[in-house]
């Protein structure tokens, strides 16, 4: 059992037993050797009267009751701001036993809240720090308020333990180099916040809401276990939004323990919405994209993906369902198309239905947004996952409702001989099916029965003298009886064969075999040229 080490300032030791020699750990109030919480009433009444609005306030190790609180804001209020004003603040290892409840007050100093424990709900609403705001370490055990809270020196929350939701809506900060790394069993709200300077943010966290968050200078976003809500964020420099690999490490060097993730699957970041984000000047690394809605952002032809960024994919199980012919090959899918396909009349299983809040969208919305991530794909020379996105393009365009009806067909038969010059296979069974056609059509009607044979007539004139030939070929004859044989067959495959490159077999033909082939000729080698085409764009880098 390791011995207890007694704090570093002079402390007040009320309770002290042989079991823990150092007992409370507050520290001396000026003039007395106890601690605010241990003090007589008297002497606590004393020292608060001799206090005033933005005094210098040092209670290191001391416990707080809600009473005891709110005797010292009572002290520190500024009846003519109507604002409760602290100066220098030392609140290291405090424990606030019941709510600390710091709202609307201003920290005129230095706000040093290092290792403190809040037991309670700890309200900072509209709070504000206008020199250095430090939460290392502390441990917040249930909700954390700073909604509105303005923060215009550095924030410092390294080490940081939420045990419930830390919420940072619409709080203002102006310059904060970094903030974390810190753990939270819930999630972090920072919707409508603004930073103001260049910062790095460090969480490991169920859920990050950054929705409507204004960021005035370059910013880098790190995360564990966590899902990002980024719609309608607005920022003009450029900012990262990366998976950690491993556990955030503090600057002493100390490992940040993650025990409120046990059970969790995987440390991986999840990235729920970029609606209405100007994506310019976004960078995504090693981000699970298959829940991201899409629709409604700009610049996504820009957007750079870093990494092992993953999206949705077709439903694996679709293959077995249904008689239906129609098969859906793996390929990446965004999570809207999952909804849109979901809600169709005749759905197969395992399309992702739309989750609240998703709104509707269809192919005429989706369409844009595949050609603008194909680009982003193309521009990082990731030429699969690029394919992949101008298949989704296709679909949509040919799904979407404003096109023309001549234009859908066409559509329609690309996809279905060749899936947009995507699927060698597709491409290589409808040549195959085509060649076998061609080769029993020829064996039924286009061979000649017989190979027509050449003669030769002539006249001699009387008397003698010159004689003139004529050489004739006898027209094909339909084939009759057996047609179906291994000759007929050797000749008809050499013919189709010889179609598929642009070649005349130069076999006898009936009339019909002659359409035949012409229409092999011209059919075939497109089949051909599909299926290279297909297998170029599926591995080409």
């Amino acid at each position: 059992m390791s011995t207890p080490v007694p704090p570093s300032w002079p402390h007040c030791a009320h309770g002290a037993t042989s079991a823990d020699p150092i007992g409370c750990r507050g520290i001396h109030v000026p003039g007395h050797t106890l601690c605010l919480a241990h003090l007589t009433d008297v002497d606590r009444d004393s020292y608060l009267v001799s206090l005033a609005p933005g005094a210098k306030i040092d209670h290191r190790g001391t416990t707080f009751t809600d009473t005891l609180l709110t005797a010292l804001q009572d002290a520190l209020y500024d009846p003519a701001t109507g604002i409760v004003r602290f100066g220098n603040t030392h609140f290291e290892h405090a424990s606030f036993e019941g709510d600390a409840n710091f709202v609307n007050v201003t920290f005129e100093g230095n706000a040093e809240f290092k290792a403190a424990t809040f037991r309670g709900t700890a309200w900072f609403t509209g709070a504000t720090f206008k020199l250095i705001a430090r939460f290392d370490y502390a441990t917040f055990e249930r909700n954390a308020w700073f909604r509105t809270a303005t923060f215009e020196g550095d924030t410092e929350f390294q080490s940081a333990v939420f045990g419930d939701d830390a919420r940072f809506a619409g709080a203002t900060f102006r310059r904060s180099g970094f903030f974390g790394p810190l753990v939270c069993a819930g999630q972090i709200l920072l919707s409508g916040a603004s930073f103001g300077g260049p910062v790095i943010l460090e969480f490991a966290a169920r859920r990050l809401e950054c929705y409507r968050t204004r960021w005035a200078a370059t910013a880098e976003i790190r995360l564990r276990y966590t899902t990002v809500d980024f719609a309608h964020a607005v920022f003009e420099y450029p900012l990262t939004i990366a998976a950690e690999p491993g556990p955030f490490v503090s600057s002493r060097g100390e490992q940040l323990t993650e025990d409120v993730f046990a059970g969790a699957p995987s440390p991986s970041v999840k990235l729920a919405s970029l609606r209405g984000v100007d994506a310019a000047h976004l960078v995504l690394a090693d981000v699970d994209l298959s829940p991201c809605l899409f629709t409604g952002a700009v610049h996504l032809d820009q957007l750079r993906l870093e990494g092992a960024c993953t999206f949705d994919t077709t439903p694996s199980s679709a293959d077995r369902q249904r008689w239906s012919p129609v098969r859906f090959t793996d390929r990446r899918v965004l999570a809207e198309e999952h909804h849109w396909r979901a809600g169709r009349p005749g759905a197969v299983r395992d399309w992702n239905v739309a989750v609240f809040g998703a709104g509707r969208v269809g192919p005429l919305q989706l369409a844009p947004v595949y050609r603008a991530l194909r680009k982003a794909f193309e521009d990082g020379k990731h030429e699969p996952g690029a394919a992949d996105f101008y298949y989704g393009e296709m679909e949509m365009r040919r799904h979407a409702g404003d096109i023309p009806r001549a234009e859908r067909w066409l559509l329609t038969a690309y996809w279905a001989l060749s899936g947009y010059g995507l699927r060698a296979s597709r491409a290589l069974a409808w040549l195959g099916a085509a060649m076998f056609l061609t080769i029993g059509l020829l064996m039924g009607w286009g061979i000649a029965q017989d190979t027509p044979k050449q003669t030769a007539t002539g006249t001699v004139p009387p008397g003698g003298g010159k004689v003139t030939f004529e050489i004739d070929k006898d027209d094909p004859k339909n084939p009759n009886g057996d047609r179906f044989t291994g000759e007929r067959f050797e000749k008809a495959l050499n013919v189709t064969l010889n179609s598929v490159v642009f070649r005349s077999s130069g076999q006898d033909l009936t009339t019909t075999g002659t359409y035949i082939e012409m229409t092999s000729r011209l059919t075939e080698p497109v089949l051909l040229g599909l299926a290279v085409l297909a297998i170029r764009n599926r591995v080409k880098r």
